[in-house]
């Protein structure tokens, strides 16, 4: 009989993070607009609209295009291989890098929800935010061609390259530039060394929080190999409560980097520095965001988000083999 516990235990990584929680007040109004939108795509099967539809003006219409964008993404190449993944990554770039070209008849549907987003988001982002989205999101969506590729040939990562994986994986710069949309953000200000360190602590952030709350629903899908606690668990042989906990460390320590980079951001006059603790200040509410998310949607903990949020217990899903990691 398995002794091992049913239950998983999930420590709150933010309990002490400075940025709470807020919504923007144009939220409802621009969601309803969005999804009306991506509906009208037909890209998901009636039982996976209604899925991401609990998933709960202009650069905010951006930002909740560029989800349903990397939500779709990952619906369209999360279990292909290589080949597969790389087909569809080609049509969306090329989507993206042709905003107003017309998508081939009979093409995969990711080529027309990309364009449409980038055509709509340029109309009204500024020059250095479209430079920065193009460079981050082909990091990124390239990144997921090898992903495809370590899971056709079940390679498992070290805890290192893992990691250097993942933070291009998890998509979270070409976020980032939603925030400078409506500013223009020097290129010596976002390639600055301590901007661009910031940046990389709230990527890991991000990825940690999301690797312990998604880890329960992949393991399950026999899907775990892309995820830092089954990561953790191989590589320093720790169960899976040992490995939550390392995760939260290192979590903390992140968070510590972060507030001490903060103070060691340089100033570029007035004018600028105006700018950067708009960006900056977005960046770290990234964190919160992410996290606030997965717990009010449901796309890792169906309608049990906020129950779990209190009492910190997911309950164990089974692996079709019966098997957990």
């Amino acid at each position: 009989m398995d002794a091992r516990p049913k239950t998983i235990y999930l420590p709150d990584t933010m309990v002490n993070w400075p940025w709470p929680r807020t919504i923007n007040p144009h939220y409802e109004d621009v969601k309803a607009e969005v999804d009306a939108s991506f509906r009208d795509f037909k890209a998901l099967s009636p039982e996976l609209q209604e899925a991401f539809d609990k998933c709960d003006f202009e650069h905010l219409r951006s930002g909740c295009d560029l989800i349903n964008l990397f939500s779709i993404v990952e619906e369209y190449t999360d279990m292909e291989n290589e080949a597969v993944t790389k087909e569809r990554v080609d049509i969306v770039l090329d989507a993206l890098h042709n905003p107003h070209k017309i998508r081939p008849e009979g093409e995969c549907i990711l080529g027309e929800i990309a364009r449409q987003f980038w055509a709509r988001a340029i109309q009204s982002a500024s020059l250095p935010s479209q430079r920065h989205f193009l460079e981050t999101f082909d990091e990124y969506i390239n990144s997921v061609v090898v992903e495809a590729l370590d899971r056709e040939k079940g390679h498992r990562r070290s805890l290192d390259d893992y990691l250097k994986l993942r933070r291009k994986t998890v998509g979270v710069k070409p976020s980032f530039t939603t925030l400078e949309m409506g500013i223009d953000l020097p290129d010596e200000v976002f390639y600055h060394p301590v901007i661009m360190n910031l940046a990389d602590c709230i990527t890991e952030l991000i990825l940690i929080d999301n690797d312990m709350m998604s880890y329960n629903k992949e393991q399950a899908a026999g899907n775990a190999f892309h995820n830092l606690i089954s990561i953790v668990m191989l590589e320093l042989d720790f169960d899976r409560g040992s490995a939550m906990a390392w995760a939260a460390h290192y979590h903390t320590e992140v968070q510590n980097r972060f507030i001490d980079g903060l103070a060691k951001v340089p100033s570029w006059g007035p004018s600028v520095d105006v700018l950067v603790k708009e960006y900056l200040n977005g960046v770290a509410n990234s964190a919160r965001a992410c996290h606030s998310w997965s717990y009010e949607g449901q796309r890792y903990f169906a309608t049990k988000g906020l129950e779990i949020q209190l009492t910190r217990l997911i309950p164990l899903l089974p692996r079709p083999d019966r098997k957990v990691m």
